[in-house]
């Protein structure tokens, strides 16, 4: 994927990640962003301990994937706050 995909498809999932953890109020486009990116790697590095393919392109399954690694990356982040 290109730099601007990147961004965009970090931009959606980290949106719709922040919408399912309540942290919307919390972060702002840039953040979304860094999360959406975050959570890619995350859910990528996820599913290649059980055997799946990551995030492969601009896709509902690569979405999903790395909305489930985003969704750990604000629960972490979370934890490590308290």
């Amino acid at each position: 994927m290109g730099i601007v995909i990147w961004i965009v498809f970090g931009a959606l999932v980290g949106w719709v990640a922040s919408l399912i953890m309540k942290t919307d109020a919390e972060q702002g486009a840039l953040l979304n962003i860094l999360v959406g990116i975050a959570g890619a790697f995350i859910g990528g590095w996820l599913m290649s301990i059980i055997g799946e393919s990551g995030v492969g392109g601009f896709n509902i399954y690569s979405f999903l994937v790395a909305l489930l690694g985003a969704c750990v990356f604000i629960f972490i982040l979370r934890i490590l706050r308290r």
